[in-house]
């Protein structure tokens, strides 16, 4: 079998992708475009969301299984996904600086960013302008967020320097 019958081999990218994620990359627009193929694929290694069709991206299952794997992979997630807070919620949750591929909606929502802090205080970066003035004038949410944090709201040079 050739390269080229090798990449459109449904089997054969089935066997690779269970082996390796990003073997998908290789793959063939079409089965780049498989929705089971893309599944298996992401199932093993999020990352692989950034290899699938474009269509695939904005595949709620699909993304949902990518940042099961790895949170980061919400920024090869359709502009719709990045918009949908369960999705967003879910990538915070399991490492807080995934925020910063959310929507600028989404990074302006309260509880997400303060889930997205807790999880990891260099979220706070990546939250709207307008949210991060709000926190750092909560005196109360300040305290809770914690010194690095509150730091960063502060624009301390120190904790750059850190």
């Amino acid at each position: 079998m050739t390269g080229a019958e090798q990449r459109d081999d449904r089997e054969f990218v089935m066997a690779a992708v269970r082996k390796s994620g990003l073997s998908i990359r290789h793959a063939s627009g079409r089965l780049r475009a498989d929705d089971e193929v893309a599944l298996q694929a992401v199932r093993e290694n999020g990352r692989a969301l950034e290899h699938v069709a474009d269509a695939l991206r904005a595949d709620r299952k699909v993304v949902l299984a990518a940042i099961g794997k790895w949170a980061i992979a919400l920024q090869f997630a359709s502009a719709e996904l990045r918009d949908d807070r369960e999705i967003v919620l879910k990538a915070v949750r399991k490492w807080g600086v995934a925020i910063k591929y959310a929507s600028l909606r989404l990074r302006s929502d309260r509880e997400l960013v303060l889930a997205a802090i807790r999880r990891n205080t260099a979220a706070l970066k990546y939250a709207s302008e307008e949210l991060r003035v709000d926190l750092k004038n909560d005196q109360k949410c300040g305290r809770q967020l914690g010194t690095g944090a509150v730091a960063l709201m502060h624009g301390s040079q120190q904790a750059d320097n850190h």
